[in-house]
């Protein structure tokens, strides 16, 4: 960060106003020795980033005080939470050393900001953003306020990225819905998952965001409105009770909304669950259950209840802890509205999550939820093989599943795992040695193939063998992170101990020749372009490499010293390479003098090898990244495309800035999938009419299918840019019997 001039006077009362407000937003109790140390961090902190603003122009100190905030009033961390959260970024932007933190202020809090500090830059990983989120969730398993105050710290980023580059924003909202938005749902923290969702899709799909936002006010009055002719009858009952209550409506995220309005492919005008009424009562734990049905009895006595949409997450609550009872009635007018019923120890932890679960710790009638998921952590963290990038897939498809199956096994214990898993993820979910030697799975008495995909309710049994061990089809037959890694894992050891047989032959070959082994056998992994010894020993015992070839293609040197060496042979034998680590490709130029329809990192596209990727075909106006293929160039994507996420959060050395240039007439490929009325002949010849005659736009390709009075057709058109594709679109929905028209993302 560039140093500036001091911090001047009027930003000396912002930043003690700023820690003011951070003191007063603190709700748990301090010790003397609490506050002194608090004050101490403070001052350290502002100290320490004196010299340095943020992007903004904004004296840097109130970032970390922002983030302290974020911990004490949104997440509910006590004194050391504050302390590290004040400190989390000396370490890694400042003079400040972490012994100077541990002789200040003791280990504990030594290693909390030490697991906030990424790697250094010169670390050399394959994919730095993956490395140092494994750094952090190494530390998580000790102490999982280090995550806490790195999705605090991450909350903020998202609130006030406006001011960095466009590319910023993609590549810090893709890592920020790949893993801090599935991990504040594995935590709890619903109110920061749906912000985190929010902002990102605000960077993403602004244009969407915006359109939804107006719709949202637009209508606000008429919601309010609504809620109120809901809840007005339903008060009535329930002050019968007497039980404590409140009863609040509140809308559904943009987020959410967008979703819906994807998945269910209607109109925004069409959606009437916009909003969702919760009503929290006030009441024993014990009593809980039993109060929480009792109130729902009453909202479906009031209101018309859709039965399929209740979900009890009361009796068995979710894997993250939280617990609710939804269901959907029928409101005024005829419109779907969802009610959640929860206490307030309930509502606590589904605002709060892992923090106000240590609030109720065994008070709960539920087991600890959080010491088992922190196990399956500790499990994956083992593998210390695992690349990072597949340590993140690991985790991720493991740890962070929004929807999940309860499962059982033979003695009636329920399992919790991601929906999509097979019943080989269930026999590694038991236990690593029982999905090692699984040979055999029956589920409801019935034998099914190990790659069953298991639903609600299936009771499991496994049936085993000593002798039976995993291969390389099993990978296929799982989706959770543990089962893969355990896998691998396996097959990593297999390997070694298939590749001891080519170790113990080169070894009797180098010896013959008095060569040094460790020095030989480096130069033969460099020679054929392997990733380590054990692939080099590996090829031999499979003879993909003989040792035959290995001493024709070098010489034996004696040197000054008497010592022998190998040398490469003078004409050498063509190395074919076993085993080539993927690399993205080396960014080929060419001169070009032309008028570009892009420019990638501020210089004209047309010298760069780019072309447009087939997943989400950009049409000139949308927002859009580049992407260094391993093999195919460059990679022209939009910044919302499917893939996105993931090559940005994994891969962002790879990304690189794009923008088009203003109007040219090149033409790009848009889909768009067409629902509506099959009102018998005359649809096709009616759409193509429109699309050809009227909007003059050509037809790419075209396919359309209908049933029972319904049809839904793909159209790819070519368009100049996104404002002719948007005029297309409003084109064919206003044409009679269609229902939705949207852009295939």
């Amino acid at each position: 960060m560039a140093e500036v001039l001091a911090i001047n006077e009027s930003e000396k009362r912002l930043i003690q106003s700023a820690y003011r407000d951070l003191l007063k937003s603190m709700k748990t109790d301090m010790s003397t020795e609490d506050k002194i140390n608090i004050r101490k961090s403070y001052e350290l902190a502002v100290e320490a980033h004196s010299k340095q603003r943020r992007k903004s122009g904004e004296p840097y100190i109130l970032h970390p005080i922002a983030v302290a905030k974020i911990c004490a009033d949104e997440i509910g961390l006590g004194p050391t939470a504050i302390i590290c959260a004040l400190l989390h970024d000396v370490v890694e932007d400042t003079d400040v050393t972490l012994e100077e933190i541990r002789v200040e202020f003791g280990l504990r809090i030594a290693k909390i900001v030490d697991g906030l500090t990424k790697l250094d830059a010169a670390y050399n990983a394959e994919s730095p953003q993956a490395e140092n989120f494994r750094k952090v969730l190494s530390t998580l398993v000790d102490d999982v306020r280090v995550v806490l105050i790195k999705m605090a710290d991450r909350l903020h980023n998202m609130r006030t990225l406006g001011a960095m580059p466009r590319h910023k924003q993609l590549k810090i909202a893709a890592e920020t819905s790949y893993v801090y938005a599935p991990l504040a749902h594995r935590l709890g923290l619903h109110k920061i998952k749906t912000e985190y969702l929010d902002l990102c899709m605000k960077i993403t799909d602004p244009d969407t965001y915006k359109d939804i936002a107006r719709k949202l006010a637009e209508t606000k009055r008429s919601r309010e409105q609504y809620i109120k002719e809901f809840i007005e009858p339903l008060s009535e009952k329930l002050d019968g009770v007497g039980v404590l209550y409140t009863i609040v409506g509140r809308p559904k995220s943009i987020f959410s909304i967008w979703n819906k309005l994807k998945n269910k492919k209607v109109p925004f005008e069409e959606i009437y669950d916009l909003f969702a009424v919760r009503i929290i009562v006030d009441v024993p734990v014990d009593q809980e259950k039993l109060v929480c049905w009792q109130m729902y009895s009453i909202v479906t006595d009031v209101h018309t209840p859709i039965p399929e949409r209740l979900k009890d997450w009361i009796t068995t609550p979710k894997s993250n802890g939280y617990e609710s009872l939804h269901t959907t009635v029928i409101g005024p007018k005829g419109r779907y509205v969802e009610v959640q019923i929860r206490s307030q120890r309930m509502d606590e932890i589904a605002e709060r999550g892992f923090a106000a679960h240590w609030k109720y710790k065994g008070v709960s009638r539920h087991p600890d939820i959080y010491e088992r998921w922190l196990d399956s952590v500790r499990e994956i963290l083992e593998d210390p093989e695992s690349d990072a990038v597949e340590f993140l897939g690991d985790f991720k498809s493991n740890n962070l599943f929004q929807e999940e199956v309860f499962v059982y096994t033979p003695n009636g214990d329920m399992r919790i795992l991601p929906k999509g898993a097979t019943a080989l993820d269930f026999a590694f979910n038991i236990h690593t040695d029982i999905g090692y030697h699984c040979k055999a799975i029956k589920v409801n008495n019935k034998m099914v193939p190990m790659g069953y995909q298991l639903r609600n309710g299936d009771q499991v049994h496994i049936i085993t063998n000593k002798n039976q061990r995993p291969s390389e089809d099993w990978l296929k037959m799982v989706v959770t992170g543990k089962a893969r890694a355990k896998i691998r894992s396996s097959m990593k050891e297999e390997r070694r101990k298939v590749g001891e047989i080519g170790k113990e032959g080169l070894q009797r070959k180098l010896n013959s020749l008095k060569v040094d082994f460790e020095e030989s056998v480096e130069l033969l992994v460099k020679y054929y372009k392997l990733t380590s010894h054990a692939d080099l020993y590996y090829a031999i015992a499979t003879e993909d490499i003989s040792i035959g070839d290995i001493v024709k293609a070098f010489e034996v040197e004696t040197f000054t010293d008497g010592s022998r060496h190998l040398v490469e042979a003078t004409e050498p034998l063509p190395v074919v390479p076993v085993v080539v680590e993927e690399k993205p490709a080396k960014i080929r130029k060419q001169k070009y003098t032309g008028k570009p329809r892009l420019l990638i990192n501020g210089e004209p596209g047309e010298q760069f090898d780019y072309s447009f990727a087939n997943c989400c075909n950009p049409v000139q106006g949308d927002q859009v990244f580049a992407f260094l293929t391993s093999n195919a160039g460059l990679k022209i994507h939009r910044a919302n495309c499917p893939n996105a996420m993931n090559l940005i959060a994994n891969y962002g050395y790879r990304v690189m800035k794009a923008d088009w240039v203003a109007t040219t007439n090149s033409t790009f490929v848009a889909d768009l999938m067409i629902t509506g009325i099959d009102d018998g002949p005359g649809v096709i010849e009616r759409l193509s009419r429109n699309i050809s005659s009227d909007l003059g736009l050509n037809i790419r390709s075209f396919s359309i299918e209908g049933e029972g009075g319904f049809f839904q057709g793909k159209i790819s058109l070519l368009v100049r840019n996104t404002d002719q594709l948007q005029m297309a679109i409003r084109a064919l929905q206003n044409l009679d019997h269609i229902s939705t028209v949207t852009r295939v993302e």
